[in-house]
């Protein structure tokens, strides 16, 4: 399970299977999901949906803007290949780039008394970080699978279980993934996992 064993999308055959799983791929991607879900606490937790815009978009500035504008730079500058890190290699910088990021972000939220749902997010994303940053130096787990489990947790504990009939879509991530050749099965599985963990054993008792 070492980094040899990485799969890289050159060697994909072309047709309609590989464009859906790009598209899945982009549309599933962590900045993504992590915006839209912060977004969507920010706006469940607060008494007013003003507040709640406010306190979603300070959020998501330091939770994934700084971190992926530092990443679409890095791909400018020809240092990343792609603005979805595919290089495990490539990781490390803009994972601790993130790291600071977050921390900074939760700091200024606490100072601002953000609703403990918020705190909570963006506890449960410095925690994921952590993980991410240790595991990058050996494996290559997959922080789409990683994101899209915690997400679906997340949005469980905060609307109810109900929610879990979304379940099947976090296979369709695993198989994007899988079939850009970006991640193996196991690696998938693992970053679903720990992602689905994190989210369950930091943000639930903490919101």
């Amino acid at each position: 399970m070492g980094g040899g064993a990485e799969l890289r999308p050159v060697t994909t055959r072309p047709g309609p299977g590989l464009r859906i799983a790009r598209l899945v791929t982009e549309v599933t991607a962590p900045a993504v999901l992590v915006s839209l879900l912060i977004l969507t606490v920010s706006w469940h937790s607060a008494s007013r949906p003003g507040q709640g815009l406010a306190w979603g978009l300070l959020a998501t500035l330091f939770v994934t803007g700084i971190p992926f504008a530092y990443i679409v730079g890095g791909v400018r500058r020809g240092r990343l290949t792609d603005h979805h890190v595919g290089r495990r290699e490539q990781r490390r910088a803009p994972l601790l780039v993130g790291l600071g990021s977050v921390a900074a972000g939760l700091a200024l939220l606490a100072v601002f008394g953000a609703p403990r749902p918020v705190l909570a997010l963006a506890v449960a994303g410095l925690v994921g970080l952590v993980v991410a940053v240790s595991v990058s130096h050996w494996w290559k787990m997959s922080i789409h699978s990683a994101v899209a489990a915690g997400t679906l947790v997340i949005l469980m504990l905060t609307f109810g279980t109900r929610l879990v009939v979304a379940a099947p879509l976090l296979a369709v991530v695993g198989w994007s993934r899988v079939r850009l050749r970006d991640h193996t099965i196991a690696q998938v599985l693992a970053g679903g996992a720990l992602g689905a963990l994190i989210a369950a054993v930091v943000f639930g008792p903490l919101r």
